[in-house]
């Protein structure tokens, strides 16, 4: 008999995802992130980070930025990271509250990932200056923390490092 899946057991993780494991979890901005984009004034954010299975061979993933005095929700994004069967290709799907959607492609090399926008999609009436490349690292430092660096280019700016921070697991 099938079960529903609101108490289904939680589904084993697809094998093809097993080379991005290290990943899962519910992560916490342990300290604060760093912003800084030569069109802007330096800033700090806090975000939580889910990054979850459901036993296809995907994982899911949210990010969710808050301002680290007010608590207010600045930047999120929600999507799926995919990876060819046998190798080590990753895609990042994300969907941003700024109205960008893109995919990015990468590889991960034991408990590094590092990828690169492949395409960008942005609404009609999104801010300026348009970006037009992004790339982004996440590796698994030796404290086991969870660590992001992203980096973007503009219509305006040359790529450039935009954000770093880093997480502590609170789940698995």
């Amino acid at each position: 008999m099938a079960s529903s899946g609101a108490n289904a057991e939680t589904p084993q993780l697809n094998p093809v995802m097993e080379p991005l494991s290290w990943m899962l979890g519910t992560w916490l901005s342990d300290p604060p992130g760093d912003g800084t984009f030569p069109t802007m004034k330096p800033f700090q954010y806090l975000e939580e980070v889910h990054i979850s299975h459901v036993g296809q061979p995907m994982l899911n993933f949210s990010f969710n930025a808050f301002h680290p005095d007010t608590r207010k929700p600045m930047h999120r994004e929600c999507g799926f990271i995919r990876l060819k069967p046998d190798t080590n290709k990753v895609a990042f799907i994300s969907a941003q509250n700024t109205g960008l959607v893109e995919v990015e492609e990468g590889e991960v090399n034991g408990q590094e990932l590092s990828i690169a926008s492949h395409s960008i999609a942005r609404i009609s009436f999104a801010k300026k200056p348009h970006v037009e490349q992004i790339t982004r690292k996440f590796r698994l430092n030796s404290d086991g923390k969870l660590e992001q660096t992203v980096s973007m280019a503009t219509t305006t700016q040359p790529m450039t490092q935009h954000l770093h921070i880093t997480y502590k697991k609170v789940t698995p």
